[in-house]
């Protein structure tokens, strides 16, 4: 996991029921880099540096003033972009999809289609909170998925559709690893549902939610989108759940 920002911002914006809505809570922003013989794949980007310097002038006026943006080094100084064989981004939201412009041309960049229609609709761009300069040139590479996707096709990497934070959410399981991103912000939010205030379908997010909470019952580890309690930057440990004795 790499650290790619902190945002700060009102914590009942993140999670209904909050005690004290108003008050800042300073949360992680990471994004992920996977490592196999032949491929280095980076799963998000995290901020784009001139949204950290001025948000306002990069993106202009509106509700990115929510956001007090923190950057100490963007993903290009942590990792040799020119280096990726493939970008995978878990939705568009700003936090996720900023440093897109940043990534080499020559990158395929694997998405859902229906998370890269919805930015081009101007309702559900409005809805889902999509800043569209993130992604207004389209990449080169574009490579649109739909649903459950087997990214390297030997099993390894598994992109799994986990709409309703946004219309195309996606996670990203890496062995024994679930890579959440924002169906979850929290790790708790598995178990109490108490989703951000804003979001595509918070029905259908309840669902994805279910089906993270499944895998992790059967033993495997999920990492949450946004969690200053349980994200810290360094390796993952891909581990798969050990067999019952029926199993054996």
């Amino acid at each position: 996991m790499l650290n790619v920002g902190w945002m700060t911002t009102a914590a009942g914006m993140w999670r209904q029921g909050e005690e004290d809505p108003g008050r800042r809570a300073r949360f992680p922003i990471p994004a992920y880099l996977i490592e196999t013989d032949t491929e280095r794949i980076l799963v998000d980007t995290g901020l784009h540096p001139a949204a950290v310097a001025d948000p306002e002038a990069h993106y202009g006026h509106g509700a990115i003033a929510l956001f007090e943006l923190e950057q100490d080094e963007p993903v290009g100084e942590q990792v040799d972009l020119d280096t990726l064989t493939m970008v995978v981004l878990t939705h568009l939201h700003f936090d996720h999809a900023g440093g897109l412009a940043q990534m080499p041309a020559s990158v395929p960049v694997v998405i859902q289609r229906l998370e890269w229609e919805s930015g081009q609709d101007r309702a559900a761009v409005e809805r889902n909170f999509f800043l569209p300069r993130d992604y207004a040139d389209a990449p080169p590479n574009l490579v649109l998925v739909d649903g459950d996707h087997d990214l390297l096709d030997d099993g390894t990497i598994e992109l799994l559709s986990t709409p309703g934070h946004t219309a195309g959410h996606q996670s990203v399981r890496v062995g024994g690893v679930v890579l959440g991103a924002d169906a979850a912000h929290y790790a708790s939010t598995l178990d109490d549902h108490r989703f951000p205030v804003f979001g595509h379908d918070l029905e259908e997010q309840g669902r994805s939610a279910e089906r993270l909470r499944e895998l992790r019952q059967s033993g495997l580890t999920i990492q949450p989108g946004h969690d200053p309690d349980v994200l810290r930057p360094g390796p993952l440990t891909a581990w798969r759940r050990r067999p019952t004795s029926s199993e054996i």
